[in-house]
């Protein structure tokens, strides 16, 4: 991401500059740039998904016809939170209670089999580790649920009765779980269920919280924690050792007045939901600095409606390449899931214009 960045102040409409030596497209309808032109564009907005029909989903029009039925198609309610394998898409559901599968292969919606010991009460954070197992915060049950590769029930975590887990992500053999009861940050042992160890109490000094609500992780294994209440995110490292804080209260650039999903990309950039600012922005995760944001409030295309989840994904970019601009160069996939409005989940891109017809073959190769 381009480090020259020149930030023009704003309450809630926040912009930045990115300087960038390739000319600026023009705004074509319906293709939507972040930052807007003259300035050259770093993300493009691509697609919503709210139901079967917006991955390619066909309705039976001969069956609707004989039965005078129409054919039910599935959509997503109210997510939380987003990640994914090759192929597919996984989404917490609060108003189902489920956890809906977008694949993006088979052009359909299904549901993780939580029946019995799996069944969800209030499904929040998911994550899925590189063996396919699928961790699942519940704040209900007081536990985190764990499904395996075929999307079956395998096994849960739980601590003492006041653990309400938010979020969960796993690093190693160490599961790390957000809990809003005891203000803290349990870490699981993966093999034996035990907790090994608990980041932080209750506070406003560095290390401590008020309502830890999401998590994510990088692959050196340093822990990011949206600190709701205090209005910032906060970076640990593996075991737990506080690092730095990233935002603060307010209602300017880089301020985070109501901070919800965050992750984090390769290139060591933190991307923070603000369902106030009801956009996403990115941090320099280094420095703390913010470097821009995209989103915006309603329905228009790229607009956001009470943004809760924000998800990375360098894998299934293939599956979207038909609505990037030609000029538009794609290195990965971002996610952003909305509580409100009628359209649940965003997908955009980031990368970088460039004066070329081959930029979206070029894209294809990454």
């Amino acid at each position: 991401m381009d480090k020259k960045i020149k930030m023009l102040a704003g309450a809630i409409l926040l912009s930045l500059v990115v300087a960038c030596s390739s000319a600026p497209p023009k705004v074509e309808s319906g293709i939507v740039f972040y930052p807007s032109p003259p300035d050259s564009p770093r993300i493009q907005f691509l697609t919503r998904i709210t139901s079967e029909e917006d991955i390619g989903a066909e309705r039976d029009r001969f069956r609707e016809f004989v039965t005078g039925k129409r054919e039910p198609i599935m959509v997503v309610a109210r997510p939380w939170d987003i990640d994914h394998t090759p192929g597919k898409l996984y989404v917490s559901d609060k108003t189902i209670r489920r956890i809906l599968v977008v694949d993006l292969e088979e052009k359909r919606f299904k549901l993780v089999d939580s029946r019995s010991s799996g069944a969800l009460e209030n499904p929040g954070g998911i994550f899925i580790d590189s063996a396919g197992y699928k961790y699942i915060a519940d704040r209900n049950r007081g536990e985190v649920l764990v499904f395996d590769q075929t999307d079956h029930f395998f096994r849960s975590y739980k601590s003492d009765p006041d653990f309400n887990p938010t979020d969960v992500v796993v690093y190693g053999d160490r599961i790390y779980a957000s809990d809003v009861g005891t203000e803290s940050i349990k870490i699981f042992d993966r093999v034996s269920g035990d907790v090994i160890q608990t980041i932080g109490e209750q506070g406003e000094t560095e290390g401590t919280f008020r309502f830890p609500t999401h998590l994510t992780i990088d692959d050196d294994g340093n822990l990011f924690v949206t600190d709701f209440l205090n209005f910032r995110v906060q970076k640990f490292d593996a075991d737990g050792n506080f690092i730095r804080t990233i935002g603060e209260p307010g209602d300017f650039p880089g301020a985070m007045p109501r901070p919800k999903g965050i992750d984090v990309d390769r290139e060591g950039h933190l991307y923070a939901v603000d369902s106030a600012f009801e956009m996403v922005q990115i941090f320099d995760i280094e420095t703390g600095n913010p470097l821009m944001p995209f989103g915006k409030f309603g329905s228009i295309n790229g607009g956001t409606w009470l943004p809760a989840g924000v998800h990375i994904d360098y894998d299934n970019l293939e599956y979207f390449t038909t609505y990037l601009d030609p000029n538009f160069r794609a290195e990965y996939l971002i996610y952003v899931t909305n509580q409100a409005g009628p359209f649940k989940i965003n997908v955009y891109a980031y990368g970088e214009y460039v004066e070329s017809s081959e930029a979206v073959g070029a894209s294809k190769e990454q």
